[in-house]
Formats: structure tokens, sequence, C-alpha cells
């Protein structure tokens, strides 16, 4: 390390010297150096202040090192140093909620800093619902939180679709006249397009006095999402007449925004351009929304040929599109080649054990099904259970698959049976292919009526009055019967609704749905 070779150079190092070295440290994950060099401190009588506590601290935080991060902020105690709001705020990701909890009720000084710190924390680690009582937390011990505040706390909003909370953030943002800022402006675009408003999304953008690239990446990615295939590329095309030079995340908007539309050839000109106009060399997240790509088009060979031909080693982005096509359009042998690699590269994802049963069931390979039943049963693996969030009147309810658990769930049970009576009035027919077990039709059709998104759309239709907008959030992907049933629902019960699942959003209105089937 140069760095170290400049301070042995130094005939009497003092100890703003010394810190700058153990900061350095502590930041590349150099956990011995750091603590050899503690000790060296000692030997030469340099005294250790905050700053160099805090550094440490920081730094181990910084490299993903938060055991030591936890154990130097303890130290930190142990040498008789009070911890300041700069040393709570560094040892908070590290230490997560019940430490955060300790600090208040020890009654020190938890700063504007520490509990941005903290939220910042809780939405990068899936903890929205936290976050969001951080933020009312703060506020009732009288801290004003600032332009860097919101941009953490925005996301939270935006994962659980929390639309009511978000707009109330939007409004704090206008009355402290922070809103102009560029990152939290950008916050607001992303928070929108996640609550699956796009059209405030944009009305944002357009409303921001200054933009850089990542406000821009923030639009095209939310249109790209949305599946408004024709809009991302309006504002791509404006965002380089504007004099704002594209980078690797543009260019993976547009892809994916190509795939989502079914825009093969376009798709195709746009990869080819990224390298021959722009200069960037695609990544494998390029090639991934070109697998997409071709695969949702049903170019399930061609798709593979360019797998094979990739200049860097394919990984599970690669492979799963791939597979996830295969199921789509029942390609038992490429997708049989894509599971084998997946289970080499990602054994533990239960995911990919699933999408190649789905394979072998949509063809009544049941021996096969139980064969990889079995596997994921040796490995202790079990199917990730669907799970949904909807927000109804400023609260949000989550309801898993399946489950009884809810105290709603007998009105939400009648309501999607009455539901099934209309369907079946106007020729509807459950999608029972996407039921992967070997059971009777009519036990199919029970099983389909426990899907998670289903029971959040039932729940919202009973809580809300007629015309009301519903929106869920889904942690996998949509099925196609769930995807039916939604259509009916928007037009026969006269509701918008919107749908996130872990690919795109889904538009419901009038019995049709924005992804026109394509997705």
């Amino acid at each position: 390390m140069e760095a170290r070779k400049v301070f042995d150079r130094i005939p009497r190092p003092n100890v703003v010297a010394c810190s700058a070295l153990l900061s350095g440290y502590a930041r590349k994950g150099c956990v011995e150096e750091t603590k050899e060099l503690l000790g060296e401190a000692v030997e030469m009588g340099l005294e250790l202040n905050s700053v160099s506590w805090n550094g440490m601290i920081a730094g181990f935080n910084h490299s993903r090192h938060f055991k030591d991060s936890i154990l130097m902020f303890r130290d930190m105690h142990s040498e008789g140093f009070k911890p300041d709001g700069t040393s709570i705020s560094s040892v908070l990701p590290a230490g997560a909620l019940k430490r955060f909890k300790q600090f208040k009720r020890q009654g020190l000084n938890l700063n504007v800093v520490s509990w941005t710190s903290m939220i910042a924390s809780c939405s990068q680690n899936g903890k929205d619902m936290e976050a969001l009582e951080l933020f009312r937390e703060m506020q009732m011990e009288g801290l004003k939180p600032n332009s860097v505040t919101i941009p953490c706390l925005l996301p939270a909003c935006g994962n659980i679709a929390a639309l009511m909370h978000g707009k109330a953030v939007h409004c704090f943002s206008l009355k402290n006249w922070v809103s102009n800022d560029v990152y939290v402006g950008t916050a607001l675009i992303d928070m929108y397009a996640n609550c699956g408003r796009i059209q405030l999304s944009r009305r944002c953008f357009d409303s921001m006095p200054r933009r850089n690239l990542v406000s821009w990446n923030a639009l095209l990615g939310g249109y790209a999402m949305h599946g408004k295939t024709k809009e991302a590329l309006e504002v791509f095309n404006l965002m380089q007449k504007s004099g704002q030079e594209p980078d690797f995340i543009s260019f993976t908007s547009v892809l994916s925004a190509c795939s989502q539309g079914g825009l093969t050839e376009e798709g195709k000109f746009y990869f080819d351009s990224m390298s021959k106009d722009y200069g960037i060399e695609p990544r494998l997240e390029h090639y991934s929304c070109m697998v997409s790509l071709l695969g949702r088009a049903g170019r399930i060979v061609e798709a593979y040929t360019m797998v094979k031909q990739m200049p860097m080693e394919p990984d599970g982005c690669i492979w799963g599109p791939l597979l996830s096509s295969c199921r789509v359009h029942h390609n038992l042998a490429i997708g049989e080649i894509a599971a084998r690699k997946l289970f080499e590269l990602e054994p533990n994802n239960p995911g990919n054990y699933v999408l190649l049963s789905n394979i072998y069931a949509s063809k009544s390979m049941w021996v096969e099904v139980n064969s990889v039943r079995e596997m994921m049963k040796s490995k202790g693996l079990r199917k990730n259970p669907g799970c949904s969030w909807i927000e109804i009147k400023n609260k949000v309810h989550m309801l898993l698959a399946g489950d009884n658990l809810h105290p709603q769930m007998p009105e939400i049970t009648k309501k999607l049976g009455e539901l099934r009576v209309e369907m079946q009035k106007s020729g509807y027919l459950p999608h029972t292919d996407f039921v992967l077990q070997d059971v009777e039709e009519q036990d199919k059709e029970e099983m389909l009526c426990d899907h998670s998104e289903k029971l959040a759309v039932a729940l919202g239709l009973l809580n809300t009055s007629r015309g009301f907008p519903l929106q869920v959030i889904k942690n996998l992907r949509i099925c196609g019967d769930c995807h039916a049933v939604i259509k009916f629902i928007s037009e026969f019960e006269d509701r918008e609704i919107f749908v996130r699942d872990t690919n795109r959003f889904h538009h419901f209105k009038d019995g049709a749905c924005s992804c026109g089937d394509l997705w």
C-alpha cells in the first residue's frame, strides 16, 4: 500500500497522519493491518482522538466489515471516548434497529445525520416500514429532515408502493423548499414510478430546474418498468438532444423497454449502436436484456446462440431469462441446459428448480416434476411463498399465498368466489396449467384462488369505493391466471388496478393490460 510507504518515511508521524492511514486501511477492509497500526500508535505515544476512531468505524462499514465496525465502536467506548453523532451514524448501518433504540434510551445525542443514516440503512435492507416509522419519530423528536434525509426515505415508499406516504414526503419537501434539489427530485421520480404513477414521475422530471444523468436514467428506468416503450425511446432521444450523454445504465433501460414492448429489431439496433456509436461495451446486464428480448419473441435458439457467443462468462442473470423464456415457450431441450447451468451457479436458488419443474409440469412429465422436488428437498430448499402488499387508507397490508391469518380472510374468500361465478358466466376458464401439481382440475381451481395478488385485490375491493384505483406489489412474477382474472375484475368492478411484480408494472383497465399480454 503506497500510503503506508509514505507514512513510514515520515520522521515523526503525528495523529493526523496515523488517523488517515487507519481510515484508509479500514476502508480497504484490511483488518489485520488496522489492528497492527493501532498497536504501533500506542508504542509511538500517539493519542488517538474521536476523528481517528470515527474514521475506522466508517471505514469498516464502507468495506462491509460490519462486525469489525461494531467492535471498533465498542473499543472506542471502552477507551473513554464518548460516541458523537458521526460515530453513531457510522456504526448504525452495521448494527440495525435494536442498537439505535438502545442509543435513544441511553440519551446519546442522535442528530439529523444519525437519524438519516438509520433511515437509509432500513431502506437499503428491506425494512421499509421501519424506515417510515423512523421518519415519523424523527420529527416527533423535534429534528427537521433535510435534503439528504428525503432521498434516503423515498425508496422505502417505492419499495412497498406506499403512495400516500410518498405523497406526504413530497409535500414535506415542497413546504421545506428542498424539492428543487436534484437528488430529491430524482428520488421522487423513482418513488412515483415504483408506486405505479409514472405520469407523476414525468411531472416531477419536467419541473426540475436542473437535471443530471441519474435524473434522466430514473425516468428512463421508470418508463421501461411500466412497459412504456414509445415514451422511453422518446426520452432517450430527448436526453441526447439536451446534451446529456447516455451511459451503460441508460442503455439497460432502453433495451429493457424494447424487450417489454416486443420491439425485437429495435432492441437489436440499440444493442449494436451502443458500442459502435457510443463506445460503450455491452455488459452482462445488456446481454441479459437481449436474451430476454429474443426469448420473449420466441426466438429461443437465437437467444441461446447469443449466450454461447458472449465474450464473458454467462452468469445467473443470463441463464435465468433464458430458462424463463423456455418456460413460456415450452422449450424443454434448451430449458434443461439453462437449468443445469443455474443449478451450478445458484444451487440454493429455489426459483430455478421451480421453473424447470414448471416446464416438466406443462408437459405432464410428473416423474420429472417429482425428481426436481426431491432434489429441492435434499438441499433443504422450498419455493419462495407468494407475497403481495396493498396500501389501503394509509395502511400497508401484506398477504401470503394460502394464508388464512388476515382478519378479513372470510370476506376475501367470499368475494373471490362471487367473482369466479361472474367470470364463469362470461365464459372464463381458469388457467390451471399454472398449478404445478398432479391433482384434479377442481383442486387446481381452488389452489389458484389462494394466489396472493388475487387476495390483495379482493381486500382492496372490499375496503374502497367503486372506481377507486388499487395498487398491488408482488414478490414474484404474476401468473397467467391471476393476470386474466385481474383483467376481468378491472372491467367488472370498474377499477384501475396497478400490479408490480418482479419484472414490470401491469396497468389493468377496462378489461385490458398495458403489457398487451406480451409479458
